[in-house]
């Protein structure tokens, strides 16, 4: 087998980092352009918040375009020139651990990581099972066979991560091309239901006598839809944990990063204004939404609506699993790049399999958190999958936009600190440009992050009326039991796996 470059091969000038000269020995360059552009593609559109954003009516459709021009196009510019610049495996590990030390970067790459085996856990598992129990085959709330699907979904989607990422890739690419096909042909199908029978929901007219839904935004709206929205359109920065298994990442990450952006913010808008289209004002869920749109619109194929609903859903519950396996690709990279640097416990947990060239015992481990915590989840609303899909949702996204508070920083402390390192792309307007577009990024995240963990607490502050029962389904200590309590939970595993981990690493160092 040829030598695989290390990360100090890789590096683009003399300070950059490397997490240990033997840590990825295993890695193999597979990703090109389009394959970078896929997994983007599968990583970021989540067919578990179209739903979710859908129900906050009319003024999502205006707070997914104005989120997207003020969010996305700044966050999708940064990554862009950061990515190309520092192209080593674990992506942000390495940028943060370059600015801010390792103990920083192993508890900012934890609260990244745990993320997704919580979302897979929990979002992703709950609202395939509900779509397989309502299109495809009964299984009933918390029976064994609803444990049993839940409990294969979750497994199936790590043991694709576990194959070598030649043969993964292809997975997540199809995961993609699923995504952006069913988007397509449900907001095409929308359009030629609303020609029919009228769009109910924008007109307010049609058999429901539905209201019209109202573009206006309103602070109250900003303030429920902003976490999920940015929880939405985060992860560019994903492909770069595999960066030295790309073929020209100073090339390709920014187009392909580019591409995938312009295509996410299509297939969020379009269907999310679909779906309030059709679907009567105030009876769309964030579990059911597309799914619930899908029976409606597909009347208008007549006798053949049943099989393409079935079909629909197949490749609705397949574009969730191969979702779930892009992010524990990349995820988990990023935490084994931290256990192969010495942050997280035992350096073994960084140990990249010799053939599969994939982080195996990471993958196991996200695997384990997965299940754990669906089960947890199902006993925290005594198996209302509604409260559960909208709660454990909101622990993925607090946990994930947390770990922005420390990469954003970091991105401008290498931007700062390391003028000398080429850049391939470039921000417009350079260093002003790329300082404009992290302060609005970090505002957005702060505001979203603040909004996900304490929930009805700026609506008090702004004289906004919240009904927190109403809109979670669990009281406000189970809540924040469940949030706060993760998050603290995250912070004692991380200090404590780098204590450990030092520990260990002196006495390495010792024997030698």
């Amino acid at each position: 087998m040829p030598k695989t470059p290390t990360p100090t091969d890789q590096s683009p000038h003399p300070e950059a980092p490397a997490p240990t000269p033997d840590a990825t020995p295993n890695l193999h360059r597979s990703l090109r352009r389009f394959d970078i552009t896929a997994m983007a593609v599968a990583a970021v559109i989540s067919f578990d918040t179209v739903g979710q954003i859908a129900t906050g009516g009319g003024e999502a459709v205006t707070w997914t375009a104005v989120i997207a021009v003020a969010f996305l196009i700044p966050y999708a510019l940064l990554f862009a020139e950061t990515g190309a610049a520092f192209p080593q495996e674990g992506g942000p590990y390495v940028w943060v651990k370059l600015a801010f030390g390792r103990l920083t970067a192993a508890i900012t790459t934890l609260f990244y990581w745990v993320t997704n085996p919580i979302w897979l856990g929990g979002s992703l598992v709950f609202i395939a099972a509900e779509t397989w129990d309502g299109f495809v085959f009964k299984l009933g709330q918390g029976t064994f066979a609803d444990y049993t699907f839940k409990i294969l979904f979750i497994w199936i989607a790590i043991l694709t991560a576990v194959v070598s990422l030649r043969k993964g890739k292809w997975i997540t690419t199809a995961g993609a091309g699923a995504k952006v096909l069913a988007l397509a042909v449900f907001t095409g199908t929308a359009v030629a239901y609303g020609l029919e029978h009228g769009f109910q929901g924008l007109t307010g007219t049609g058999a429901t006598g539905a209201h019209a839904a109202t573009f206006s935004p309103t602070t109250a709206g900003f303030l429920a839809l902003v976490p999920v929205l940015l929880f939405a359109y985060v992860g560019f920065e994903a492909p770069n944990a595999a960066g030295e298994e790309m073929h020209n990442p100073q090339r390709d990450v920014p187009v392909a990063l580019g591409r995938s952006a312009a295509i996410a913010a299509a297939c969020y808008l379009l269907p999310v204004l679909a779906i309030l289209s059709v679907v009567p004002a105030g009876k769309v869920t964030g579990i059911g939404g597309f799914m619930d749109g899908a029976a409606t619109i597909f009347t208008v194929y007549g006798g053949a609506s049943g099989a393409l609903l079935k079909t629909t859903a197949l490749l609705f519950v397949f574009a969730l699993l191969t979702q779930g396996s892009a992010w524990m690709i990349v995820s988990d990279r990023m935490q084994a790049m931290a256990a192969a640097d010495g942050g997280f416990f035992s350096r073994k947990l960084g140990a990249f399999h010799p053939t599969l060239g994939t982080p195996v015992r990471t993958n196991l481990l996200s695997g384990a958190i997965a299940t754990i915590f669906m089960v947890a989840a199902m006993r925290l609303a005594d198996g209302d999958a509604a409260a559960v899909f909208s709660v454990v949702l909101t622990v993925a996204v607090t946990t994930l936009l947390l770990s922005y508070l420390t990469v954003i920083p970091a991105l401008v402390v290498l931007r700062l600190r390391h003028r000398d390192v080429p850049r391939p792309y470039q921000v417009p307007f350079g260093s002003k440009g790329f300082m404009v577009c992290a302060v609005l990024v970090y505002v957005w995240i702060l505001i979203g992050s603040w909004a996900a963990l304490f929930p009805g607490t700026l609506e008090a502050l702004l004289g906004i009326t919240y009904d927190f029962h109403g809109t979670w389904g669990v009281s406000r200590t189970a809540f924040e039991a469940f949030t706060l309590g993760t998050v603290v939970a995250l912070l004692l595993l991380g200090t404590i796996g780098h204590t450990v981990a030092n520990a260990l690493n002196s006495r390495a160092r010792v024997r030698r």
